[in-house]
């Protein structure tokens, strides 16, 4: 009952949440365009479908994301599974499959992730499959594993998170200076929609954890800054992989046109 009660609790918080957005949708559609709306009953059974999808998803946050990535944190930095007596927050190398879990968490939540998913498929379309779907999805998988691990680093050892993210974006203008033109726009928009609903809880509940559960560490300081991370180094990732590509595809030329002269 409680668990059913909880859910109530969270469809009606849903519902405050999509009303503006239906209000604002059908308030252009009838008062500024001044035109009836298409296949009203169909999008109001959509409407329906949101609200109840987004009420589940919630749901599942609170009972399943946010507890097991705090879980998995509290796990992996127990002194006792260290093999250690007591871990301080400068032993970064104790934290070795601290590392390896966020990796691989990254990069697994990342392949998952419904935005990205529909990015690719887009960029695939639209450059008539120069773009490889696949491609696409595993250079910014990559991307955001490198940079949570990266941002795990920084929670163990307690460095500045500016310094960061300061010297990323550097990177990153010099990438652009540099990368395919083509690429440019979709590489900026593939750090964005890392941080999406697949990410972001369990990363969120990841660095929360390890900030709650490394000596020294303070929640409000140094459990968040993961997402942002997240965002980064997916940039780099995708504009490298343009690059790699492009020289790539000019040594193939190369070759070929030095086997056609012999």
């Amino acid at each position: 009952m409680d668990m059913l009660s909880h859910f109530f609790t969270s469809l009606l918080s849903t519902l405050r949440d999509v009303i503006p957005i239906a209000v604002i949708l059908f308030g252009f559609q009838l008062f500024i365009l001044r035109k009836k709306i298409p296949n009203l009953r169909q999008i109001l059974f959509g409407f329906l479908l949101v609200l109840l999808g987004l009420a589940f998803f919630l749901e599942g946050l609170e009972q399943a994301l946010f507890p097991l990535g705090k879980l998995m944190a509290e796990q992996l930095t127990a002194p006792d599974f260290l093999g250690v007596s007591e871990a301080g927050p400068g032993d970064w190398k104790n934290y070795l499959w601290v590392y390896l879990f966020a990796f691989a968490i990254g990069f697994s939540t990342t392949v998952a992730e419904p935005s990205l998913i529909a990015v690719a498929i887009k960029a695939n379309q639209v450059s008539a499959g120069t773009i490889g779907t696949w491609g696409l999805r595993i250079a910014v998988a990559i991307g955001v594993a490198v940079g949570i691990t990266l941002g795990v680093y920084r929670i163990i050892t307690g460095t500045p998170l500016h310094w960061y993210i300061i010297v990323g974006y550097i990177f990153v203008i010099v990438q652009t200076v540099f990368c395919p033109k083509s690429i440019i726009a979709l590489a900026y928009d593939s750090g964005g929609v890392t941080t999406s609903t697949v990410t972001v809880p369990l990363v969120a509940a990841l660095g929360l954890g390890l900030a709650n559960n490394i000596p020294g560490r303070n929640p409000l300081l140094d459990g968040f800054g993961l997402i942002a991370f997240a965002s980064l180094f997916p940039i780099m990732s995708v504009m490298g992989y343009a690059q790699l590509s492009e020289w790539l595809a000019h040594r193939r030329k190369q070759t070929r046109l030095s086997g056609e002269g012999d």
